[in-house]
């Protein structure tokens, strides 16, 4: 790999995107039932990483003039809405920043009544409203654009039974809006967006087989994320509500060190065993206890494990738990000067040619430190020909930011040309596995362009780095979480510093 390409590389990898955004669009005409097509569909999904966000929460503010004389103003019309403060939230989401959006409350036209609702980024976006089809910027926002239709008399009768017993009006009032306002807004503003759909589903909410395929597409959406697709080297393990809470605690800056080591380690046991699952296996027969031949796999019986003190160390129980009288080596990386990572100490096992070693690291930012660590590691140990390793430190902020900040480019660049050259060598690439419990895409692009037979395993894949190339959302500083050395007095981890690569 050339220079050139290297330093493209890590310019591509260092801007900040997130790669699993989808937007899905839900229009139609006033109680055509939109908003019962999406609750089917989150309840189908059952899934988090879908939210929910309803054009009605964008209206704008109304003067007290408009508030005095509200039965003459138009909800149906586009100047109703705040396009503006709808797409700058849409956009907050794409690029993996939450927004809190308001909760209108129809029977007082205001939105202060109620607290706004914090919506965090997400996989993706059903957007919801009666003209999110009308602006061009917001449909180019929508990877799939749903049109509810439902004939007139049925979204009227709807309209009447929903504002007389959820918003207190009398008939009279909600028949004289229907006619001056509703009706003719959806002729002229609703309807002629119908035409923009990539699909139309008639009836609403009785028509299940529409949802099911809307859902079909939502899961395909979910259940793969866009670097898996990318990269056929990169393993992301199938997220559940189990691994979602876990998530959702060891992420939590007011989670305790108790609690955080608890479902870290839950965590890292997954991650081993699904990073097991990629070891050769050879077939083997047994006999049963009711004398029956089972064909099964046997085991990958020659591993060892190599761990980078201090955080390293953090993740040994699981590998020892998942595999019985494992050998494990110690490595201690010690950054000094200009000269970037300078091994200080390294113990492993005599034999380490003829196994495979286990790699894993919490954390996977840039990828560049993960490249310095696999030349520091080969180049000891330049004899060996059949190299798994097993790795796992995360490293500092302050000190990643430092490198990144004054030899971003020359370092990467040495290490990917290094690699390559261990590699001609007869270090075999494909050897080479990578655990961790969360990767940046901007780490996943380094290491599986520079690598591309090298396997990455993890749990999740986040949104990226910021502009101190720490890892977002994250989970903070993993050895100092762990082992409870950034704050001893009340056991809670506050405000803790955002994991770099």
């Amino acid at each position: 790999m050339g220079s050139a390409a290297v330093e493209d590389m890590i310019e591509a990898s260092s801007g900040f995107h997130f790669s699993g955004f989808h937007m899905d669009g839900v229009a139609g005409g006033a109680a055509s039932g939109k908003t019962t097509v999406c609750d089917m569909i989150m309840q189908q999904l059952h899934d988090q990483r879908v939210v929910l966000v309803n054009q009605d929460s964008f209206y704008h503010k109304l003067t007290e003039e408009e508030l005095a004389r509200v039965h003459e103003y138009n909800f149906d019309h586009p100047d109703a809405f705040d396009t503006e403060k709808l797409l700058e939230s849409m956009d907050n989401l794409r690029h993996g920043r939450a927004v809190d959006i308001p909760k209108y409350d129809f029977k007082s036209y205001k939105h202060n009544v109620f607290p706004e609702r914090r919506v965090n980024p997400s996989d993706v976006i059903i957007l919801e409203g009666i003209l999110i089809f009308h602006d061009p910027r917001v449909q180019e926002l929508m990877n799939m654009k749903i049109f509810v239709d439902t004939d007139a008399d049925v979204r009227l009768a709807r309209r009447i039974r929903r504002d007389t017993v959820e918003k207190g009006r009398d008939i009279g009032s909600v028949l004289d809006q229907y006619s001056k306002f509703v009706k003719p807004a959806f002729d002229d503003f609703i309807l002629p967006t119908k035409k923009y759909a990539d699909i139309i589903i008639p009836r609403g909410g009785d028509n299940h087989v529409a949802i099911d395929l809307i859902v079909q597409h939502i899961r395909t959406k979910l259940g793969q994320h866009d670097l898996c697709k990318i990269y056929p080297n990169l393993y992301a393990i199938q997220s559940t509500f189990q691994i979602r809470g876990m998530h959702t605690l060891i992420r939590d800056s007011q989670t305790t060190k108790h609690d955080f080591v608890f479902y870290a380690d839950r965590l890292i046991r997954l991650v081993v065993e699904h990073g097991l699952g990629h070891l050769p296996f050879t077939e083997k027969q047994v006999i049963t206890p009711t004398g029956s031949v089972y064909t099964g796999v046997d085991f990958c019986k020659r591993l060892c494990g190599v761990s980078i003190i201090r955080s390293g160390e953090s993740m040994e129980n699981a590998l020892r738990a998942c595999c019985k009288g494992i050998k494990i080596g110690k490595i201690l990386i010690h950054r000094v000067g200009d000269n970037g990572q300078q091994l200080i100490y390294e113990k492993l096992p005599q034999d380490i040619s003829d196994r495979h070693v286990l790699l894993l690291d919490p954390i996977l930012g840039t990828g560049s430190f993960l490249l310095r660590l696999i030349i520091i590691f080969c180049y000891v140990h330049s004899n060996r020909e059949n190299c798994f390793i097993a790795l796992s430190h995360p490293v500092r902020a302050s000190q990643e930011l430092e490198f990144h900040q004054g030899r971003r480019k020359a370092s990467s660049n040495s290490a990917v040309q290094a690699i390559s050259l261990l590699i001609k060598k007869g270090v075999p690439e494909s050897n080479i596995i990578f655990l961790n419990l969360i990767s940046a895409p901007q780490g996943v692009h380094m290491v599986c362009k520079s690598f591309p037979r090298l396997k990455i395993v993890t749990s999740e894949i986040d949104i990226g780095l910021n502009e101190d190339f720490c890892v977002v959302p994250g989970m903070g500083e993993f050895g100092d979480r762990y082992f409870g050395t950034e704050d001893d007095d009340d056991q809670k981890v506050a405000a803790p510093l955002q994991q770099c690569s």
